[in-house]
């Protein structure tokens, strides 16, 4: 099978001497640390909000909001094609990239909370000055700082769930982090709902808002425990061990704690681990983990969607209101299909929900391709019934992407790589994702008003792409503990060519 190898880790080597509980300090750890989520998806939620709200266009963007209000032929696509406007929402995300790497540094040598430390405090001076905004800099330094938070934030968060997890319960709890950025967009899209009729000031208020998710990740960061693989990391054996016993609820956790310690001697000897993310025998969690899914995630469409949302729904003829409130039942369906994933994820496995999501979501954006291409355009509003069939097909597509590529973007790549690797491959994770986050970002209302209908097209087709790379390349991670996810790569019947000749490329290399 295309999937190769492995189901329920009968070839791994300590993983059948492993014991756990699942303990309420483990709970507590685990819920309060994904708690970074909700600044990703407050920020994604609120961001496209504020830009459909008259008084905030009427501030900034005089020209978009005299577009708006122009009932030409001609624009009907185009009401929003303004790169400035675009800027405000995809800075953000160019700064999230830059700052994965410091963030990489501070991970690996002061520990996973440190970097979400960090994250909340930048988070929360940007959130401030975008609500205190008097120009258009001041909005967009704003945005930077909060790209900042945001960089620390999914460079730690994702690692600090995975490591701290059993390996049986590791796809539902590394996915928290998925249900607060999904519930962090829910709240965003109900705080514009409201702020939306507080004129001319409400804008101000959704932006200021975010500092409440800072504010609880930065008492989070203080109040968890540092997981036992970045003690380990940082030469406390004691307190690692410690730790693990606590968050595992026994003291037998000798094969667990050996696993550790033998991964970490390991990643001590590499003085570069930048570099040693691009040797053969790391070339496929590389492609995969560090690249491809990163990538894949935001071209869906997904994102573009979520951004864009209330922009998206008034440029299709809906009202101010109702397009808001078109955002909050997107927002909805994303919360609903984090749930169904992080109930089912380790039972049917991370392919099933890839492949078997892939096929609605193409199906989804085929169908608004088709409608919008029939009943849009030229001067033409959507018919009542036929906007409430897009909502429902856009809620179905949102649905799709909620329970695969949204929290498998990050659970995949946080599974993948060993320990020696891991928080420089996170860095790199973080940085494809902002990339290709801040271009949809930045060229989808351009998009939008060029290709028309068509760009829902262009997603079906990546989505499709997309699909037949999971299909035919990634192995199924499911249960495998994260310490011996390499072992899939051994057996799988195209990335083995890499691994084996990797393995001679490290033996030669330790005994030069």
């Amino acid at each position: 099978m295309a999937g190769g190898g492995f189901g329920d880790g009968g070839n791994l080597k300590r993983a059948h001497l492993y014991e756990y509980k699942i303990t309420g300090y483990f709970i507590f750890s685990c819920i309060v640390g994904a708690l970074g989520g909700s600044l990703f998806g407050y920020d994604l939620g609120v961001s496209g909000g504020v830009t459909s709200m008259d008084d905030f266009l009427k501030e900034f963007f005089p020209n978009v909001y005299e577009r708006k209000h122009a009932h030409l032929a001609e624009t009907d696509y185009c009401k929003y094609d303004d790169q400035m406007l675009t800027l405000f929402t995809s800075s953000l995300y160019f700064a999230a990239l830059i700052s994965t790497f410091f963030a990489s540094s501070i991970t690996k040598n002061k520990g996973r909370r440190a970097s979400i430390v960090v994250g909340s405090i930048s988070f929360f001076i940007g959130a401030v000055l975008n609500a205190a905004s008097l120009n258009i800099y001041m909005l967009i330094i704003g945005r930077i700082l909060l790209g900042v938070g945001i960089g620390f934030g999914n460079q730690a968060v994702p690692l600090y769930l995975s490591e701290m997890s059993p390996a049986k319960v590791r796809g539902a709890v590394n996915q928290l982090f998925q249900l607060t950025t999904c519930l962090g967009i829910l709240v965003a899209n109900l705080v514009n709902y409201a702020t939306e009729r507080i004129h001319p000031w409400g804008w101000r208020l959704s932006l200021g808002l975010a500092v409440v998710p800072a504010i609880v990740m930065f008492i989070g960061g203080l109040l968890c425990p540092e997981t036992p693989n970045s003690l380990v990391e940082q030469g406390k054996m004691e307190e690692a061990r410690k730790v693990l016993e606590r968050v595992r609820g026994t003291p037998n956790v000798d094969a667990e704690f050996e696993d550790l310690v033998e991964a970490s001697r390991e990643a001590q000897a590499i003085k570069n681990p930048f570099q040693n993310l691009l040797l053969r025998k790391n070339r496929p969690q590389f492609v995969i983990g560090a690249l491809a899914i990163p990538a894949f995630q935001q071209l869906t469409g997904n994102n573009s969607i979520l951004f864009y949302a209330p922009v998206l729904f008034q440029t299709l003829g809906f009202g101010s209101a109702a397009s808001l409130y078109s955002s909050v039942i997107t927002s909805i369906a994303l919360v609903l299909a984090t749930l169904i994933s992080m109930f089912y994820v380790d039972k049917f496995g991370r392919r099933a929900f890839f492949l078997e999501a892939g096929a609605e979501m193409f199906l989804c954006m085929v169908a608004a391709a088709i409608v919008l291409a029939l009943g849009f355009g030229d001067g033409k509003q959507l018919s009542f019934g036929v906007s409430v069939f897009l909502v429902i097909v856009i809620f179905l597509f949102v649905l799709g992407f909620g329970r695969s590529w949204g929290p498998l973007g990050w659970l995949v790549p946080s599974e993948l790589f060993p320990l020696e690797i891991r928080s420089a491959a996170q860095s790199v994770v973080v940085c494809v994702n902002m990339i290709f986050t801040a271009i949809v970002a930045q060229f989808f209302l351009v998009s939008l008003c060029h290709l028309k209908y068509g760009i829902f097209l262009l997603f079906a087709g990546l989505i499709l792409v997309m699909s037949l790379f999971i299909f035919f390349l990634l192995p199924e991670t499911k249960q495998v503990p994260i310490e011996e996810i390499y072992l899939l790569f051994e057996n799988h019947w195209f990335w083995k060519r890499y691994v084996t000749d990797g393995n001679q490329e490290r033996s030669s290399s330790e005994h030069a």
